[in-house]
């Protein structure tokens, strides 16, 4: 069995408008949101081994909210280029890539990549993944490589205003 979380980033400035689109950070209400979404999810009691994140500044920052919510060093996080701007074919390719000696994983995007991915996973249809909402799967495999075919369950849907 393994656990798979697909966190969207938290909300991100639009302040600069001559900033590129990767270099946005988080704007107030995103530095809000990303720890309190960290803390929800720890505070459910599930562990995550692995953190692997699209190296865009918002998605990065939010991953290392949830890697403090985590106890977790910063050896845990894996910046992986295909999640920036991502395809469902390459969230797939990212999830096929994960060492099998992890059981569970979060991995850290963009819309709108992300919902297209999310819906695929399960017959739970999430119109849109809101700024730093949390999508986890209960996947039956012991080994990420077969995660697209493997038989996935809704572990939980949270985001900041499901409050």
């Amino acid at each position: 069995m393994k656990t798979l979380f697909i966190v969207r980033h938290a909300k991100s400035s639009w302040d600069d408008p001559l900033q590129s689109d990767f270099d946005r950070p988080l704007n107030e209400r995103g530095k809000k949101d990303a720890p309190k979404m960290a803390k929800r999810l720890a505070d459910k009691k599930f562990d995550v081994e692995v953190f692997i994140s699209s190296p865009a500044k918002r998605a990065k920052r939010t991953a290392q909210h949830f890697m403090e919510a985590f106890d977790a060093k910063e050896k845990d996080l894996i910046l992986n280029n295909i999640l920036y701007e991502a395809s469902p074919q390459a969230f797939f390719a990212s999830v096929a890539a994960i060492d099998d000696k992890f059981e569970t994983a979060a991995i850290f995007s963009h819309n709108p990549g992300i919902t297209a991915f999310v819906n695929m996973l399960t017959d739970h249809m999430i119109p849109n993944m809101p700024t730093c909402a949390v999508f986890g799967v209960k996947v039956h495999t012991d080994s990420w490589k077969d995660f697209k075919d493997a038989k996935k369950e809704v572990l939980l849907f949270d985001y900041p205003k499901n409050d």
